[in-house]
């Protein structure tokens, strides 16, 4: 049994569109990140970060003990080497998946993040941060159309890869984007939104909460931590 502890955010959804693509069992363990709940004590014994997600795997592979993890690109990792799903074994293919995970974790993930925050959530509109976050995204979204001229997916096959892009593009309107213009990342967004296990994931998201991340009472927890959160 795999627990998540888990809240309705891109990265959260990484992990629960792999668990349900492979089958695992798994318990979700809500922690709601607009109410504190990432600063508890037995959270950060297992995510140091205080960041969602995480998980503790209770029945790990040649282990005689559990086996906690956060950072969902990590978890993601993990996962697929756990059942041998979603990432080749073979030198080439592996290295073509891991390259666009890695991708997605230091560009797509933290850019469209800024975009996100500048633009929905700053107190004060500043036009240059804006238009940083909002070309870089959309740079983005460029070569990810790009890739995906020639192929079904990132990496060739269905992998870790797609899985931990899509959720990203997923408020592609609230990011400034416009999907008619990445004809070939459209495909590939209306494929991975059609299967079975992603719509399964996104049911789940709406069972946890239906509520908005972000609100007025929520953004000092959000955006205000500095080191001197975490000695709370």
């Amino acid at each position: 049994m795999i627990d998540l502890y888990y809240w309705t955010t891109p990265n959260g959804h990484k992990i629960t569109i792999f668990l349900e693509e492979a089958g695992l069992p798994y318990r979700i363990i809500p922690v709601n990140i607009s109410k504190g709940d990432q600063f508890k004590p037995e959270f950060l014994a297992i995510a140091p970060n205080n960041r969602i997600p995480a998980i503790v795997d209770n029945e790990p592979s040649g282990g005689s003990k559990p086996v906690s993890l956060f950072e969902s690109g990590a978890i993601l990792l993990y996962l697929a080497e756990k059942t041998g799903h979603f990432v080749p074994s073979d030198l080439y293919g592996r290295a073509e998946v891991l390259q666009w995970l890695f991708w997605q974790m230091g560009g797509l993930g933290p850019m469209a993040g800024q975009n996100h925050h500048f633009r929905q959530y700053a107190p004060e509109k500043i036009p240059y941060a804006i238009d940083r976050y909002v070309n870089e995204t959309n740079r983005l979204y460029g070569v990810m159309n790009k890739r995906l001229a020639d192929r079904d997916f990132l990496a060739g096959d269905y992998s870790i890869a797609d899985m931990a892009a899509y959720p990203w593009v997923v408020p592609h309107e609230r990011q400034g984007q416009n999907l008619d213009d990445f004809p070939n990342l459209r495909r590939w967004f209306e494929a991975i939104r059609a299967r079975p296990a992603v719509v399964r994931a996104y049911e789940k998201a709406q069972e946890i909460s239906t509520n908005a991340t972000v609100t007025e009472d929520s953004k000092s927890i959000l955006f205000g931590q500095t080191a001197k959160t975490l000695e709370r």
